[in-house]
């Protein structure tokens, strides 16, 4: 979740009366922006997130390594992704490599081998022999992905009406209201949705 900011009203909120929503100030100072990198276990309900000012392969690649890092070396994972570039990332791939200790050459990037291509890397991180496997949502549906359900759960709850006077403040919010979340709401989202074939 890209470009998260950090708002602070110029004015207070006029309260909630009775006949009368409360009320929140438009006018505002901008302070910056954050991203959140963050993984929502389908099993749990929990969330598990960094905030940082950057969103690069690197960042990805270290927020998907202490993922990793906390659960036995034989967890077998599947992760859904979106098509972002950097959830195909050569970092990534390097990542996933070493923890299915793959030795075998992965190539240069851009020249040769696994790391060719945004295509050869997807199709090795896609592959089902592998004890961690990427599935990727289809383009223009990353709604599919349950953690986009928990960044509106995070809009609704704590950004949208927000008051953050530096960028510090609203990464320490967000970083509660996470540990607040895991602690009193998580649980696994039910699809109520019926599903019905498509047809040509």
């Amino acid at each position: 979740m890209t470009g998260i900011q950090a708002l602070e009203r110029i004015a207070p909120g006029l309260p909630m009366v009775p006949g009368k929503v409360e009320r929140c100030e438009f006018e505002y100072r901008r302070h910056g922006t954050q991203t959140l990198i963050a993984a929502f276990d389908v099993a749990t309900g929990k969330v598990e997130g960094v905030i940082g000012n950057t969103r690069t392969e690197k960042d990805f690649a270290r927020f998907l390594r202490n993922v990793l890092s906390r659960a036995a070396p034989n967890t077998r994972w599947d992760i859904v992704c979106d098509n972002l570039d950097i959830h195909r990332s050569e970092s990534v791939v390097r990542l996933v490599a070493r923890d299915c200790g793959l030795n075998g050459k992965l190539g240069i990037k851009g020249k040769s081998g696994v790391l060719t291509s945004k295509a050869t890397r997807e199709a090795f991180l896609r592959q089902p022999d592998h004890r961690i496997i990427f599935h990727f949502t289809p383009k223009h549906a990353s709604w599919l992905n349950q953690i986009e359900i928990w960044f509106s759960i995070l809009a609704r709850k704590l950004l949208r009406r927000g008051n953050f006077a530096t960028k510090k403040e609203l990464r320490t919010k967000i970083e509660q209201f996470i540990a607040y979340f895991n602690a009193t709401m998580a649980k696994p989202f039910r699809w109520t949705m019926d599903a019905k074939p498509l047809t040509a």
